[in-house]
Formats: C-alpha cells, sequence, structure tokens
C-alpha cells in the first residue's frame, strides 16, 4: 500500500511502474532460416502477375508506404531521360526531395533500378514482338495528375 503523502496520480504511476517490472520478458528473438529481406525478396520472385504483386503490397505496406514507392518508381524513366527535378516535378508532383533521392539511388546505390528498368525494357521488347504491350511503370500523365 502507498503512504498518504503521495496523490493519487503518482499512485498511478508507481503502480503501473511496479507492474510493468513484472511483465518485462527479454526473450531473444528467433534466428530466422533466412535473413529477411532475401525472404521478402524472394516472395515477392515468387509471384508472376501484377495483381498478385499489387496485392502482396497492399497487404504488406500501408498506403503512405505504397505511394513513397510508387513515386519513386514514377520519377525513374524522367531521371534516365534527364528531365530536371522541376520539370519531374511540374509533371509528377513528386517531392523535389524524392525526385533527388531517386536520382542517388541510380548513381550511387546497387544497381536495382537499373536491373528493373531494363528487364521490363527486354520484356517490353518480346512481347511486342508478340504483339502483346506491357507498361514500363510511367504513365507521362498531365502536371498535377497523380495515379
Amino acid at each position: 500500500m502507498l503512504d498518504d503523502s503521495v496523490n493519487q496520480p503518482q499512485a498511478c504511476t508507481i503502480a503501473l511502474m511496479r507492474y510493468n517490472k513484472m511483465k518485462r520478458r527479454f526473450v531473444e528473438a528467433e534466428k530466422p532460416a533466412e535473413e529477411p529481406i532475401d525472404a521478402l525478396a524472394s516472395a515477392l520472385l515468387s509471384l508472376n502477375q501484377v495483381s498478385d504483386v499489387r496485392a502482396f503490397l497492399s497487404d504488406l505496406c500501408t498506403p503512405a508506404e505504397l505511394e513513397a514507392l510508387a513515386d519513386r518508381w514514377r520519377v525513374v524513366p524522367y531521371l534516365l531521360d534527364e528531365v530536371s527535378y522541376r520539370e519531374i516535378h511540374a509533371r509528377t508532383s513528386v517531392s523535389v526531395t524524392t525526385i533527388g533521392r531517386v536520382a542517388r539511388c541510380l548513381l550511387n546505390a546497387n544497381g536495382g533500378y537499373q536491373i528493373a528498368v531494363s528487364k521490363l525494357k527486354r520484356r517490353k521488347a518480346q512481347l511486342a514482338s508478340k504483339g502483346t504491350a506491357v507498361a514500363l511503370g510511367s504513365s507521362r500523365k498531365p502536371a498535377g495528375v497523380r495515379p
């Protein structure tokens, strides 16, 4: 029991602190068989349909995270075409900061954007020779129009 010199809010705080001390359990996380990023990459790689990838990403990401990823991907074709940051911003409404981040990744990162663009171009060429169309990820809409 708490003594009378402790007021009601202090009593609640002390009780919560004691409760938290009793409930804390320091359990070491289980070591996964596969690195988590590799497992995620494998899951994405296993999906063959755009609708399946879209469903997976919608489950995996918050709407804001998904929008951020889509914005990053959306500016890649413009950067590869050497369009200025301000013009890209005017066309897409994507922030200049995000555009700069993607540009730095295109120049200095792991090459993932370049690999994806290259493979999509190859796939587009193959499908075009068969008479099937595929989008490269950029719908060059007028400025102010967001997907």
